[in-house]
């Protein structure tokens, strides 16, 4: 019984021999009994009925060769398997390259041979077909981010993720304010009783319809919610961020229209322009590589490393002419040094200059009755009051900035404005605050 033994050409590629320890060469025989790992002896071993513990000699066998034909009478497996590994390697249209690794072949048979039997070939096809619908049906399976029985976060009341959530509720899985929330209004002062007339009783009907209808309303836009994982938007913004900034554009523009798809249709809708656009992106990388000359991946790698250094010499070039357009004047050096070191190290920043614009600055917050307030000290109140910022959110981006501190071991400025999206300037005083009160560290 014969059947196709290896992909490659090297003996080195197989286990060796169990009886010799020798490398093996086709053919070899297998023992179709033991196993696994297989035993394999070589013809030598075999003829002279090598036994080894469970393993007899009188064992059923199989013979393992690829020199036999299986898409073309002159082709041999072994022919087949060098073929797909040479493409591989010289890359599609590469058919000298092909031909020159292959050895045995033409460059004409090479060509000829591939386009008839793997791409012009229905069987071949219809194998992808199938193995492309089986990819999609598994993909249906784990398509919506949000299933119900995951755990929503439980954030406290009247915080920013609070707010995110508009006030969603986990425990009892329902909004503080729901959609339409004075539709039972309508509903309060009616009463059915019998002494109504026949118009005054139908009315009263069409006034629960209209209830009803609203309430399906309610119900269609909280299954939206739920079947689209928008409950948990942080998570969803997380699972947003895995593709590039083009598609999280599209992303955010289509959101709108995520009920009318439903949420298996809208990610498979999402799923196929991001495909789009790495296919745009590897046709142009390989546009470039063709406009330069290349025609195999090994000197792509090639290419790309040489184009990352002089991309690092370039930009050392710069660098280098701005430091001496103002090498010359020592107060235009020194302001861009310091330039530099605020780039780098992000200090303090100077006190404000009064301008003489006449424009009047805002007024410090009244933080009497907001939530949180009672959580700050007295230095922390004061900072609220100046920057503008209600208690909830500080003690939210505080808890973040300490966290990533104590994860990276410290916190330089520009990674606390990638952490908390607000106001730069009010940024650069809540982080210089957590310096001075020993909060955080500088990395």
């Amino acid at each position: 019984m014969e059947r196709l033994a290896s992909f490659g050409n090297d003996p080195f590629d197989k286990p060796p021999c169990r009886g010799c320890s020798s490398y093996l060469t086709e053919p070899y025989v297998k023992c179709a009994e033991c196993g696994p790992p297989p035993f394999l002896l070589c013809l030598q071993c075999f003829t002279r009925g090598f036994e080894y513990k469970k393993h007899q000699s009188d064992h059923t066998y199989e013979i393992m060769t690829s020199d036999f034909p299986v898409l073309d009478p002159n082709w041999t497996a072994q022919e087949e398997m060098a073929l797909l590994e040479a493409v591989m390697d010289c890359g599609f249209g590469n058919w000298q390259d092909v031909a020159n690794q292959m050895c045995t072949k033409s460059k004409e048979e090479c060509e000829k041979h591939y386009m008839k039997h793997f791409i012009n070939n229905p069987l071949f096809a219809s194998t992808l077909l199938n193995l492309k619908q089986a990819e999609e049906a598994q993909h249906n399976e784990t398509a919506i981010p949000f299933h119900p029985a995951d755990d929503p976060p439980r954030p406290t009341f009247d915080s920013l993720l609070s707010r995110d959530m508009a006030g969603y509720m986990p425990a009892r899985a329902d909004f503080v304010e729901e959609f339409d929330n004075y539709a039972e209004w309508d509903l309060r002062d009616i009463d059915f009783v019998e002494d109504d007339s026949d118009i005054l009783h139908a009315l009263k009907i069409a006034v629960v319809d209209i209830y009803h209808s609203r309430l399906k309303e309610r119900q269609r836009r909280k299954k939206i919610i739920r079947d689209h994982g928008l409950i948990n938007l942080r998570k969803f913004q997380i699972l947003e961020r895995r593709y590039p900034k083009e598609v999280q554009d599209l992303y955010e523009t289509m959101r709108r229209f995520a009920r009318i798809l439903g949420p298996v249709e809208h990610d498979k809708f999402i799923e196929s322009h991001a495909l789009e656009f790495e296919l745009r992106r590897e046709i142009k990388r390989l546009q470039e590589y063709r406009a330069a000359g290349i025609t195999n991946f090994c000197s792509a790698r090639t290419y790309d490393h040489l184009k990352k250094t002089r991309d690092e010499e370039r930009l050392k070039r710069t660098m280098l002419s701005e430091v001496l357009q103002y090498i010359q004047d020592s107060s235009a050096c020194q302001q861009w040094l310091s330039r530099q070191a605020d780039i780098d190290s992000g200090p303090t920043p100077p006190a404000p200059i009064p301008s003489n614009s006449g424009r009047r600055s805002a007024p410090p917050l009244n933080l009497t009755g907001l939530p949180g307030t009672e959580k700050l000290n007295e230095k922390e109140k004061e900072l609220c009051q100046m920057v503008r910022l209600v208690p909830g959110a500080y003690l939210e981006y505080k808890a973040a900035l300490v966290n990533e501190c104590n994860k990276q071991g410290g916190l330089r400025l520009a990674q606390a404005r990638a952490l908390i999206k607000i106001d730069v300037n009010k940024t650069r005083k809540i982080y210089d605050f957590l310096i001075r009160e020993g909060y955080i560290t500088k990395a």
